[in-house]
This record gives C-alpha cells, structure tokens and sequence, in this order.
C-alpha cells in the first residue's frame, strides 16, 4: 500500500460483494435442503416474508439483514450489465 496516494473507497463496492455473497450461500442452502431456490428468494424479494428462506446454516438471519431494495438493485444491475 502506497500512503503518499489517497485510495477512493466506495462503500457500494462492498455492499455489492456482500449481497452476492450472501445471495450465493442462500441459494446453496436452498439447494441443499432441496427447494428451488430461485422461486423462494423471489418469494421473498416481492413480499418481505423471511418464511421462504430456510434457517438452514442461518440463511433466514444472514438475508434479512440486507436491504431488499439493496438486493434488487444489485440484481437489476447486474442483469443490465451497469
């Protein structure tokens, strides 16, 4: 690290890294515990009931502390390619 440069640190960055990484862990204890885990996070994403997320490796406690405004930007963005 070069302390004679200012860094930019961007907050969005690391809320991007933490939404597809929980985003990623959902879907794999989804799938672990056999549901399609694209049906319960839409599930979710449209009605806010923290019901279509499994406990399962305490994915329910991990999602619902994120925004999920936050997750759909992400999402849209990304599927946008912005």
């Amino acid at each position: 690290m070069d302390f004679g440069t200012t860094n930019i640190f961007d907050s969005r960055d690391f809320n991007n890294i933490l939404v597809k990484d929980t985003l990623s862990e959902a879907v794999e204890a989804l799938e672990e515990r056999g549901y399609n885990s694209v049906n319960q996070l839409v599930g979710y994403l449209i009605s806010g009931d923290p019901g279509y997320i499994s406990n399962y490796k305490e994915t329910r406690k991990k999602i619902t502390k994120l925004d999920r405004t936050d997750i759909i930007e992400i999402l849209l963005r990304n599927y946008l390619n912005k």
